[in-house]
């Protein structure tokens, strides 16, 4: 990327376009602190500023709601910075989180480690004490004295770049930091700390003007003739992760002129169509048995991964998901090749997706239309009919959800963590990118309880989260949507548990925790903060209570009775536990992965995907 500094003198003038921005020197009033901190994130892009209030932050607060950012207040920190990923991926722009000191910062913290994880870009705001209070008990004290500097107020794991700001002479570096950050292809999570008296402050020098352009990570022409090498040596496959969904047309090119099986990570749904002939599977986590199929009867000499980390829930590290020959591995992140399979051979190419499938074909010719492909072993849904008594079935509301909103509307659908998250990834099917966003990395509870209100409001449209009672319960901003008339919907499988754990508990051995929840009835809590809602008890109401939430101005939430007895398909992570050492069973010997691990009991209830 390039970033150009210039003086100059006041200049009102506003960005040209997302990528090029300008930030200005002291106007005739000279700007506080607060004001100029605004205008430089204003200039960077920033259209959207979550957060919850406090009286320290009360000066950069005030400057935001006098600037064009569109300023939320939420209910809490956490819930913003949720919101803000979202809203991130939503808009392609950063977002704002802004605190108060003390807890205001701790309370943000889940959220905004989750925006690393994710590859968010997400500019955190907080206030911290002012130096002639500091080491005096001041109320929610943030200083050395009573919080941890590093990696809070440091950059490290969570924040790439952090800073406190004593000054304003600060400015200009603070601001060619951003810059730099927002201007890399992959993600970036930054934290400003700014004393209160430091708010309120004159602006003293002039800020730089800041030319800000993205810059794009390409592989050397050897790289491509190295790769188109190796790739026609034989059968090969592509594996589709989260960090190609820019790329979807020149992916389905390349594996249409080639012939290659496609199969994705759990959050790479829908870059590649789950409806096309070659299609095998989604791996991993909730994934499909006819990707393991395919790879032991039809093993591909090579798989070109795209855009996926491998981790745990993308692969299980599972030795049979190994090609023939090794991987070629391209990622803008030059340490994510190698690192989840360490003993087998990998091609890193550290360049953009897009920009690679793209240059990769230039050779290969097209098909003609009579070519055929090698006939490949597909997932295939089930179709399963409703029934008139009992409990909903979360695979039939899975069906209904397709039928309604995956088919009859572009709304994004986002799932919690828990067997929510396993019952989508595994039975929901998507044909294009973005309309699905789930996290399989940090995973955190409440994450999209929270985020859809980010993405309905970025997307200016609807947006859908399927979550747990449990995850409901512990993190929802339902009232921050009816504030803002944000058009969000939350469909709820209540079954009056945490079932992921209570079931993949039993599956452990671990027989005598109680994972259950007192019923709620979530409808009465939506309309009681202003929200519509509907209750869903039987199987035959699903159909005509997804339309009503999806015909709905109003923020709606569909409170679905769920079956708990219904086993989710969590084995294949349940395995990966139990080879890690979770386990309270020690009668019988297995081996997965090449990792011993020991298990008994009945578990023929337990899906095999």
């Amino acid at each position: 990327m390039d970033v150009r500094f210039q003086d100059t003198k006041a200049n009102n003038s506003k960005e040209s376009n997302s990528t090029e921005q300008q930030s200005h020197s002291k106007p005739s009033r000279p700007f506080s602190v607060a004001e100029a901190v605004v205008k430089i994130l204003q200039d960077m892009g920033v259209q959207y500023a979550f957060g919850v209030s406090g009286g320290a932050i009360g000066p950069m607060w005030a400057a935001l709601h006098q600037s064009p950012i569109e300023v939320l207040h939420f209910r809490h920190e956490a819930g913003a910075a949720f919101a803000a990923i979202e809203a991130h991926f939503a808009s392609d722009r950063p977002v704002v989180v802004f605190t108060t000191t003390g807890p205001g910062i701790t309370n943000a913290l889940t959220g905004l480690l989750a925006a690393r994880w994710e590859g968010a870009k997400v500019i955190f705001v907080s206030a911290s004490t002012s130096a002639p209070q500091r080491g005096r008990w001041a109320c929610q004290e943030t200083s050395t004295y009573t919080m941890p500097s590093a990696g809070i107020f440091t950059s490290g794991q969570i924040f790439h770049y952090a800073t406190t700001l004593e000054s304003s002479d600060e400015l200009p570096e603070v601001s060619r930091r951003l810059a730099l950050g927002l201007g890399q292809p992959e993600g970036f999570v930054a934290h400003i700390s700014i004393p209160t008296n430091i708010q309120t402050s004159s602006l003293k020098t002039s800020l730089p003007r800041v030319t800000l352009s993205h810059g794009i990570v390409t592989a050397t022409e050897e790289t491509i003739a190295k790769s188109v090498q190796l790739l026609c040596e034989g059968p090969f496959a592509i594996w589709v992760g989260f960090g190609a969904r820019g790329a979807a047309k020149e992916i389905r090119q390349l594996a249409e002129r080639t012939g290659a099986a496609v199969m994705c990570s759990p959050r790479g749904k829908g870059i590649f169509p789950e409806n096309h002939p070659q299609f095998v599977g989604v791996t991993g986590f909730g994934g499909h048995e006819s990707v393991l199929t395919y790879m032991q009867e039809q093993r591909p000499w090579h798989i070109l991964v795209l855009g996926t980390r491998l981790g745990e829930l993308t692969s299980f590290w599972n030795p049979e998901m190994i090609s023939r020959r090794g991987f070629l591995h391209v990622d803008i992140d030059p340490k994510v090749p190698g690192t989840a399979y360490p003993f087998v051979k990998t091609f890193a190419i550290q360049s953009d997706v897009g920009v690679f499938v793209k240059a990769l074909l230039k050779y290969f010719p097209e098909r003609s239309s009579t070519s055929t492909f090698t006939s490949l072993l597909r997932y295939k849904r089930d179709i399963i009919h409703p029934r008139a008594e009992g409990k909903v079935r979360p695979d039939v509301l899975m069906n209904m959800i397709q039928q309604v909103i995956v088919e009859q509307s572009n709304a994004v659908i986002m799932t919690e963590v828990g067997n929510s998250l396993v019952w989508a990834i595994h039975l929901l099917q998507f044909t294009k990118p973005y309309r699905f966003r789930i996290s399989t990395g940090f995973g955190s509870m409440g994450h999209f309880v929270t985020g859809v209100v980010g993405a309905a409001l970025a997307r200016n449209s609807k947006a859908v989260a399927i979550v747990g009672d449990g995850a409901m319960l512990m993190n929802s901003e339902v009232n921050t949507a009816v504030g803002f008339q944000i058009p969000a919907v939350w469909i709820v499988l209540n079954d009056g548990r945490y079932n992921m754990c209570e079931q993949g508990m039993t599956y452990q051995g671990f027989n005598s925790v109680d994972a259950t929840i007192p019923q709620v009835d979530f409808v009465k809590i939506a309309q009681g903060m202003g929200a519509d809602g509907i209750r869903v008890q039987s199987e035959y109401d699903i159909q005509g209570a997804l339309e009503k939430a999806m015909a709905s101005p109003d923020p709606f939430v569909v409170d679905v009775i769920i079956e708990p007895a219904c086993p989710a398909p969590i084995r294949s992570r349940l395995d990966s536990l139990i080879s890690q050492g979770a386990t309270n069973n020690y009668s019988e010997e297995i081996s997965y992965g090449g990792l011993p691990s020991r298990y008994s009991g009945d578990r023929s209830q337990l899906s095999q995907h």
